[in-house]
């Protein structure tokens, strides 16, 4: 926050606790200072005196889905520094101290959450197993966080990660590495390990800024030995690299190549949002690999979605902010079919 300047962000009272209203100020040739009020409706919107429990109440339900056999889809978009990370993983720090546990993100507790209902359903016969790996998508090129240093054995370069269609025709990644989740602490060494090989650098907008997409994703396989039951969950957790203009980063080198390709990454995801806005029969899921990777997640399958938009409260931000939930208001209002569920009996 910036000392003795007005936030611009605002958030009306209303019972349903969907409305924030954002003030841009600007001045004229004679020195006058104007201000304009953009008012904006979502499903929900949380202020800044919202708790890590209350957004993940707010998506459990969503979580359960994936238990229940659906495909189910979790994004956190926003420019750089708006809290993307902490609100899918927490703190830089991850603990499994009771102490830190308020402060945990999605992830931890959406792990957690499906441990605990699995100890329950175990009761009425059904047996899950379940696997996680961890990617992010860095320049347009997809890395593995669980193994990022993976080598081919005969030539001794980094094994290559290209994105298929499996037989079902589910979108799936060749030879990343994937991970037995048999503990709720299990996803803590998970989210350090990913923490640890994710990259990061420094930009005028954020000192740690993520400079690549990550993707985390549990699969979920369970059986009913009493009744023959079967089904077949997917979670997907994705912690959207920041957006931020050239002229605000500050960005050379290495780190304009990163923002370009990260712009690009974005823009890509509004054209798709936008295509299936327009209900068009052509949706570009091919332009980018963010798109390609999880084209299941919007429209192509049958996924439960949802997208976090966070946004800086600084007046230095309202610009960014004003264009994030802009962008917001575009994804509202798209429509991607209906889900179904993965399961045989």
């Amino acid at each position: 926050k910036d000392a003795g300047a007005a936030l611009p962000i605002s958030f009306p009272s209303c019972e349903d606790n969907n409305q924030i209203e954002l003030t841009q100020s600007s001045e004229n040739a004679l020195g006058r200072t104007t201000s304009k009020a953009f008012p904006f409706k979502f499903d929900r919107v949380f202020s800044t005196e919202s708790t890590q429990d209350i957004v993940f109440d707010e998506v459990s339900q969503l979580i359960q889905s994936a238990l229940d056999g659906y495909p189910v889809c979790i994004f956190a978009y926003g420019q750089t520094g708006s809290g993307k990370t902490h609100t899918m993983q927490g703190p830089d720090t991850i603990s499994a101290d009771e102490k830190d546990a308020q402060v945990l993100g999605i992830i931890p507790r959406a792990v957690k959450q499906i441990y605990q209902n699995t100890s329950k359903l175990a009761e009425r016969g059904w047996e899950y197993s379940l696997e996680g790996q961890f990617l992010e998508i860095y320049n347009e090129t997809i890395q593995d966080l669980l193994a990022p240093a993976a080598r081919a054995p005969t030539t001794g370069k980094q094994t290559k990660l290209d994105i298929y269609q499996d037989s079902e025709g589910h979108t799936r990644v060749k030879n990343v590495t994937t991970v037995s989740v048999d503990s709720a602490e299990r996803v803590h060494w998970l989210l350090a390990r990913a923490a640890e090989n994710r990259t990061v650098a420094a930009t005028n907008c954020n000192e740690r800024s993520s400079r690549s997409h990550s993707v985390f994703t549990l699969y979920l396989q369970g059986t009913n030995t009493l009744t023959g039951e079967s089904s077949s969950g997917v979670l997907n957790l994705i912690d959207l690299a920041g957006s931020e203009r050239l002229s605000s980063s500050g960005s050379s080198g290495d780190r304009l190549k990163e923002t370009q390709a990260i712009n690009k990454s974005l823009a890509c995801l509004g054209d798709v949002i936008a295509a299936l806005a327009k209900g068009n029969r052509h949706i570009p899921y091919r332009n980018s690999k963010l798109t390609h990777l999880l084209q299941e997640s919007l429209g192509a399958g049958n996924s439960k979605t949802l997208m976090f938009v966070c946004v800086n409260p600084s007046p230095l931000s309202a610009q960014e902010s004003l264009c994030s939930l802009q962008f917001a208001t575009k994804v509202n209002s798209c429509q991607i079919g209906t889900a179904r569920r993965q399961a045989a009996s």
